[in-house]
């Protein structure tokens, strides 16, 4: 049987109701894929926890507990491991975006988030935020 790895992902979403995804940089496994920020949650963590701790880790913002709604998530086999990675969405946030290892990040329509590539277990989770944007 496979681990079970929980991944906790954000969709940070603008006042022009934009989507921000990074791009895996250089050296990492899927490198060039484009993503939703967050990161592995760390045994005692919460989902949301995690995602406080990364997205400063990774972006240099501060979000806080209450901003972050459950949104859905993705279940996905990899070779190795089964991820199971909840969604939230959060519109507010501290501080201004600076990414903080080496990734590209980037603003993006909700329409426009299929034409780039992302991990599979992203896919899946595509057309709700496109369903959720568009409104």
């Amino acid at each position: 049987m496979k681990p079970i790895v929980v991944v906790a992902a954000v969709a940070l979403i603008d006042a022009d109701n934009r989507v921000l995804i990074a791009e895996r940089p250089a050296g990492k496994s899927m490198a060039g894929l484009w993503e939703f920020p967050g990161g592995k949650v760390e045994p005692g963590e919460t989902p949301e926890q995690a995602l406080v701790r990364e997205v400063n880790e990774e972006l240099g913002i501060d979000v806080c507990l209450s901003c972050l709604a459950p949104f859905n998530f993705a279940s996905h086999a990899y070779d190795t491991f089964h991820l199971l990675m909840p969604l939230y969405i959060c519109r507010s946030w501290d501080g201004v975006i600076q990414p903080r290892e080496g990734q590209r990040t980037k603003f993006v329509r909700g329409r426009d988030l299929a034409s780039y590539p992302m991990p599979p277990a992203d896919l899946p989770l595509i057309p709700w935020l496109r369903d959720l944007l568009a409104s």
